[in-house]
Formats: structure tokens, C-alpha cells, sequence
């Protein structure tokens, strides 16, 4: 018996239950991964890291010396997320997103949720991502967040609590698409046994959803904007642009002209009408934004507010991904969608609030303090791991710009059963789920588990030494045993 050691240590398991048994939707998985000897386990295990090699599956990690690509890890034991359970995250993620969309459109128009007292003035005036250069800004179809990556974690009580919203180029969605392809090459048997959702039509998705903001209906022309090859996610840019059939381009490429944006071909111009943009707002114009920038496109900001040219996601947008405003998004679900949330924020302390402050240096031992603007696991302290050093550095940066910082309780995160070695060994899981918003809302049915690969360790995010894993969401089961995707 593989799992007969195997401890869930009193956090919640994918797999266990709290008195150790399987839990019922993970049975023919289990059988699957008792049945494997150690060799083969193994023998799997590298197959699956050579199909990550030949697929070029990487990733560059700002600030490596060594200044290589490296290859995403990948574990095999997959996460199983059960048909009703999913379907409860999806009714969730759909209700969130619509009431960011809304609020972002609020902010840059009538600002009705600041004049109502919900969110004080000062905290959207104070945000870092807030362009003044979008109000009165009008979208097309109103839609500001066309692609988003919510981060969600279960605690220790079961319960699926949004980490963070992640709004302006989330990325990762590449992973969720490969990691599926190398597991059904590995466990064939296992997905002729579930109901396991697909997610390989994701592209086609994004492409229908782009397409649906062109200015022109005949044949739009979509392209991916990318920062070049020593990005981070280049990688996704290319595979997402080879599977939807479009061009990837970096702002060389393009030119704004006469109030429209044209790509360089050898042909010579020719118009483009959907830009899928991985390049923060900072850089997208050096007209508009910073006239620094060398990857964007001067006259592209002109050319998209004069309707000539969509862009998506929506510049401006990333004033809902400050983790300060996250802490508002409960009260703006109640204030334009009308009813509770059905997915609750992680609680959490705003450091610009004097008697939350004061908690927060008191306890920063105990505490997660994150920087509002910083992803991939910067700028954060992680409280019970920290050094006295560290605390104290991160107090003092907390008093000379609280607005910047907030602090949460450190989650006791679920745990899947990961390969360690030659045996299993539960480790700390979030997910990520992808949202495409264009002419209706539709939500990825998986996203990515991210799986923190060191022991005891909460941080997941790559750049931190953490790998993924395959999401399986079952699909419903019929009244005459069918399958309802």
C-alpha cells in the first residue's frame, strides 16, 4: 500500500478525508497510483519531464544569474475538483468578475460606488494602477477584464476563500493546456474511467472572445502583443498565439497611423482590429503612458479610444488587481450585483487603517504581509517562516507607506498527495481558474493547481521554486448514467 503512511497531518486533503479514508471521487485515481510500483512511479515521473522538454514548456526567471529558461515542474498525482463543488466556484467566479467589470467602469466614469461612501476616495486616488488617462473611457461591449486569473485557496475548514484577482495580463494558462496533454499520454485509463472536463477548446475560446470586440465584424484581424523572448511567459505568448492561429508580434511590429494600427508584413501594412496585449499599461504607448517605453506602440492608446482598434484586457483595469481594493470586492458584489458573495475573501487587514496597522506590527509573526502592486510572490512576508530580521524590516516599510500594505492570516492550505522521492507527501495546493469575458462569461472548467514542491512551504508561485499539477473537474453525471460536459 503506496498511501498506507501517508499522513494528511491535519490540513484539508484533495484526496483523504480527515479520518484518513479516500475521498469517493478520487477512488479509481488511487487504485491507479497503488497499482504502480516505485520504478514505474519514477519511470513515469521522467517520462513526463521529457514530453515538458520536447513540448519547450519554460518559464525565465527575472533576476537569475544564470539568466536560462527552465522547465515548469510538473507533478503527476493531478488535483480532482468534483462536479458540484465546481459548480459553486463557477456560479462564484462569474458573479465576481461581473461586479469588478462593473466597478472598473464605475471608477472611470461616474464613480457612483465613491460618492455612495463604499470605498473611501482616497484608496482608488492612491492606487498605483489607477490611469487618469482611461476615464471616460468606453470599452467595447463594456467589458474591461476579458481574460482573468482569480487565485483561489481552500483552508483548513474546506472552504474555497479568493486569494486575489489577477486582472491586467494573468498568466499560466499555457500549463493548464500542456499539463493536461502530458497526463493523458501517462494515465489513459484513468480518464476513460471519469468524467474529466476538457479544457483544450480554451484557445478557441479566447479567439471567439477576441474576436467579438473587433470594430469590424468582417474577418478581424487579431495579434498577440508581447514583450519579446526575455519575458517571463513568453512561452504562453507564442503557444497561445500558434494554437488560436494568429500572429505574435512585439510592438516593432506594429504601427499606429491615420487613427488605426497596422501590422509590418511583407506584403507591407495591414490593419489590425484585436490586439491581445501582454504588456502592462506602463508600456504599451509612450504617448499615453511612459515615454520611455521601447515595447510599445506610439499612437495606440489614440487609435483603441477612438474605437479603431480593441485591446484586450482593457487598459486601466488593474486598478481592481491592487490587493488593497481586493479587500473591497465583497462590498461591491452587494453594491452592484445586489446579493451576498458566494465566494469570500480571505480576511483581511488595510494597513492605511491606524487600529488595523497597529495589529499588524503586533502580530506580523502570525500574519502574511503582501504588497499591494507585487505579484509572483514579491514583497511578501510570510509571518511564521520570517526572521526577527525580516519582520523588522518589513515593519519598517509598513510605517513609512502603510497605503502600499496589506496582511491576512496565514491560510493553512489544502494539500495533495506529491511525488517526494519515491513515495507521496501531501503538499500545499492553490488554484488558479481562468475567466474569458466577451459577449457572455464563461469560466475554464480546471485552471492551475500550483503546488508549493518544498516541504512545509505556503509559497507556490514558480519564480519561488513551486511547480503545478493538472486540475480535473468531473462533469455532472446524468439521470441514465450519462454525461452532462
Amino acid at each position: 500500500m503506496r498511501f498506507a503512511s501517508y499522513d494528511t497531518e491535519g490540513f484539508y486533503d484533495e484526496m483523504f478525508d480527515g479520518a484518513g479514508r479516500p475521498r469517493e471521487h478520487a477512488s479509481l485515481l488511487l487504485e491507479t497510483l497503488e497499482s504502480l510500483s516505485e520504478g514505474q512511479l519514477l519511470r513515469y515521473k521522467l517520462a513526463s519531464e521529457r514530453l515538458l522538454l520536447q513540448m519547450g514548456i519554460t518559464f525565465n526567471v527575472y533576476g537569475d544569474s544564470a539568466g536560462a529558461e527552465r522547465i515548469f515542474p510538473f507533478d503527476l498525482v493531478p488535483r480532482i475538483v468534483p462536479a458540484a463543488e465546481w459548480a459553486r466556484i463557477e456560479r462564484g467566479l462569474k458573479q465576481r468578475i461581473h461586479a469588478l467589470n462593473e466597478f472598473i467602469g464605475d471608477i472611470y466614469h461616474g464613480q457612483r460606488i465613491l460618492k455612495d461612501g463604499v470605498i473611501p476616495r482616497q484608496v482608488i486616488e492612491s492606487a498605483a494602477s489607477y490611469r487618469r488617462q482611461c476615464e471616460g473611457l468606453k470599452p467595447p461591449r463594456g467589458v474591461w477584464c476579458h481574460i482573468t486569473g482569480t487565485d483561489l485557496v481552500r483552508d483548513r475548514d474546506g472552504v474555497f476563500y479568493v486569494l486575489e484577482d489577477n486582472l491586467r495580463v494573468p498568466s499560466g494558462v499555457s500549463y493548464v493546456l500542456e499539463n493536461r496533454a502530458v497526463l493523458k499520454r501517462i494515465f489513459p485509463k484513468v480518464f476513460e474511467g471519469l468524467p474529466v472536463r476538457p479544457v483544450d477548446d480554451y484557445p478557441s475560446r479566447l479567439l471567439e472572445t477576441l474576436e467579438s470586440l473587433a470594430p469590424s465584424a468582417v474577418q478581424p484581424r487579431v495579434v498577440v502583443l508581447t514583450p519579446g523572448p526575455y519575458n517571463s511567459a513568453y512561452f504562453e505568448h507564442s503557444f497561445l498565439a500558434q494554437q488560436m492561429g494568429v500572429q505574435l508580434v512585439e510592438g516593432r511590429d506594429l504601427v499606429a497611423s491615420g487613427g488605426e494600427v497596422f501590422m509590418r508584413t511583407i506584403r507591407g501594412l495591414e490593419r489590425v482590429d484585436v490586439i491581445y496585449r501582454r504588456i502592462d499599461d506602463d508600456f504599451l504607448d509612450p504617448r499615453a503612458f511612459r515615454p520611455d517605453s521601447l515595447l510599445g506602440v506610439p499612437g495606440l492608446f489614440e487609435a483603441y479610444k477612438a474605437g479603431r482598434v480593441a485591446l484586450a484586457n482593457a487598459p486601466g483595469n488593474g486598478v481592481a488587481d491592487d490587493k488593497v481594493i481586493y479587500a473591497y470586492v465583497p462590498e461591491m458584489i452587494r453594491y452592484y450585483e445586489g446579493e451576498a458573495p458566494i465566494l469570500p475573501n480571505v480576511p483581511t487587514f488595510l494597513c492605511w487603517r491606524d487600529e488595523d496597522r497597529a495589529h499588524v506590527l503586533d502580530n506580523l509573526e502570525k500574519l502574511v504581509v503582501k504588497s499591494a502592486n507585487e505579484a509572483g510572490g514579491y514583497g511578501m512576508l510570510v509571518g511564521p517562516h520570517s526572521t526577527r530580521a525580516e519582520r523588522e524590516e518589513f515593519a519598517a516599510r509598513i510605517r513609512a507607506n502603510p497605503r502600499n500594505y496589506i496582511a491576512q492570516p496565514t491560510l493553512a492550505l489544502s494539500r495533495v498527495p506529491t511525488i517526494a522521492g519515491g513515495h507521496f507527501e501531501g503538499r500545499h495546493v492553490d488554484l488558479r481558474p481562468y475567466v474569458l469575458y466577451g459577449s457572455d462569461i464563461w469560466v475554464l472548467p480546471g485552471g492551475l493547481t500550483r503546488v508549493a514542491l518544498k516541504k512545509g512551504s505556503l509559497v507556490v508561485n514558480s519564480s519561488q521554486g513551486g511547480g503545478s499539477k493538472d486540475t480535473w473537474v468531473l462533469a455532472e453525471t446524468t439521470e441514465d448514467g450519462g454525461v452532462d460536459r
